[in-house]
């Protein structure tokens, strides 16, 4: 998810560059909301490639065959792998371009993708930094793809525009809270990437204390009793029921701020301007961290081991679910960051 958040920057790039431009996006069904967010999008491409995991190779080939003829009936006068791994460069191959024009897939060179061999899939190959952000990594593929130059004379320092907060979200039905309220994201793909329950609960009341109401969303059954957890007993809290994408980026965008561990909401809160504190422990923000014009990471410290990128923690005696790095930080620390990212926003 985090991933195309990460692309928005660059679609705005292009279209300030060349504002008729419009771009076809193929995305995992399973993220398909996001594309459609930013104006620049004419249309999307949903793809059950999670689905096809668990079918039979039969199915996956069946599925993979659909694809390539829907492709290539297709024309383009580009088509830009921004992610650089093989399953994007499978379908960077099957598409197609302008009848008499050959060089029109564009992608990372060998020294720059993500997954080694993805390279062969383009015919025209860029070089970029791989200790960039993703961010400005993406920008810059898609300005040398289609030639144009970046804010302030090719600069990467202006603030990337993912062109959402301009955006008119759609009306809700859920039930928030009359008053200022926050977003707390508590879940993760790894249980290593959680903070404490108890470090949420201690948050809601600070929030409160400053007169804050909370809400929790959440997306499958597990994250759900989590949320529930983490809201018992504290009058303050309230858990949302389940939304889709775009419901949450709703609420996030009529929120006051948001605090999440490393997990694709974390990105869409920080796109849209809000003032969001990203906790990060076992991964590293550096070059795929949540970012915005409101935004701040706090990391975890005094680990050598730090960052680890694994689903178990194991440092000292302890093995398991719950990352020890994390222990350290508190909600007060956190506290402390968004009350400051809040003030500077009003």
């Amino acid at each position: 998810m985090g991933d195309l958040v990460q692309v928005l920057p660059a679609l705005t790039d292009a279209v300030r560059a060349y504002p008729k431009l419009k771009f076809d996006w193929l995305v995992d069904e399973s993220f398909s909301d996001i594309p459609a967010w930013h104006l620049a999008v004419a249309e999307v491409l949903p793809v059950p490639l999670r689905r096809w995991k668990s079918e039979s190779r039969s199915a996956l080939l069946k599925g993979v065959l659909t694809w390539r003829r829907e492709l290539k009936s297709r024309q383009y006068d580009a088509v830009i792998d921004l992610q650089g791994n093989i399953k994007s460069a499978v379908f960077t191959r099957l598409a197609r371009g302008r009848a008499l024009e050959k060089n029109y897939r564009h992608g990372y060179d060998k020294a720059s993708v993500r997954e080694r061999g993805a390279h062969l899939a383009y015919s025209c190959r860029h070089r970029v930094d791989q200790e960039m952000h993703a961010i400005q990594r993406m920008r810059t593929l898609l300005s040398q793809s289609l030639n144009y130059s970046l804010p302030s004379e090719g600069s990467l320092e202006v603030e990337p525009d993912f062109g959402l907060t301009a955006k008119s979200w759609p009306e809700l039905s859920v039930d928030l809270p009359d008053k200022a309220f926050l977003v707390f994201v508590p879940n993760a793909s790894w249980s290593n990437k959680a903070w404490l329950n108890e470090r949420w609960r201690s948050l809601i009341t600070l929030a409160a204390e400053h007169d804050f109401d909370v809400v929790l969303p959440w997306g499958s059954e597990a994250e759900h009793q989590q949320v529930q957890k983490i809201a018992e007993g504290r009058n303050s809290a309230r858990v949302l029921p389940r939304l889709n994408l775009t419901q949450v980026a709703s609420v996030l965008a009529r929120s006051a701020g948001a605090v999440c561990v490393d997990t694709g909401l974390a990105h869409i809160a920080a796109a849209l301007g809000k003032p969001t504190v990203t906790v990060y422990g076992p991964t590293d923000p550096k070059l795929v961290g949540a970012t915005g014009a409101a935004s701040v990471q706090i990391m975890a410290d005094g680990y050598a081991c730090i960052p680890c990128y694994r689903k178990i923690c194991r440092v000292d005696n302890y093995e398991g679910p719950e990352a020890q790095c994390l222990v350290g930080i508190s909600a007060e620390d956190v506290w402390q960051m968004l009350g400051q990212k809040i003030a500077e926003q009003n």
